[in-house]
């Protein structure tokens, strides 16, 4: 991993969160279940054995994604900016296009992107243009449905 994650306190106590549930609630059950139906005999057509040995392989596989994520995470709290007047990480940010059309942005980690709830990846186009920018400037980005201009409308932090 060339850069650092970045996440915010919240996104880590999710991925966190997600973990636990997994290694401490699902994964121990799913073993126990695979166990018992080892001892029901024949292998290969007990469909608990099947279907448990796939579900732990994706648990296993989610773990360690996400014991890696945590591992390289940097988390920053967006609280802590110093200079609230510049897009950093964390940032809230509310921006209008060309055709003065409003959007509400919260620059965040990659790990906790929803840009239906206006969350962006601290790493997408957009964010990436808009970093360091101030109240009232411009800026281009070229989006895969073309190339925008946007202007920033405010910036707030938590």
């Amino acid at each position: 991993m060339d850069r650092p994650n970045y996440i915010t306190p919240a996104g880590y106590s999710t991925l966190k969160a997600e973990y636990d549930a997994l290694f401490g609630g699902e994964r121990p059950k799913l073993v126990e279940t695979i166990a018992w139906a080892a001892g029901n005999g024949d292998r290969s057509e007990n469909g608990d054995y099947i279907y448990g040995r796939k579900r732990l392989r994706e648990i296993d596989r989610r773990l360690g994604w996400l014991s890696k994520r945590m591992k390289a995470a940097k988390v920053v709290d967006p609280a802590m900016q110093e200079d609230r007047t510049r897009i950093f990480f964390g940032a809230t940010v509310t921006v209008a296009d060309e055709d003065d059309n409003h959007r509400i942005l919260t620059l965040v980690g990659d790990d906790e992107t929803d840009a239906g709830n206006g969350l962006i990846g601290w790493n997408a186009p957009l964010a990436r243009a808009l970093r360091g920018a101030t109240t009232g400037d411009l800026r281009r980005v070229t989006l895969p449905g073309g190339e925008r201009e946007y202007e920033v409308i405010a910036v707030t932090y938590p």
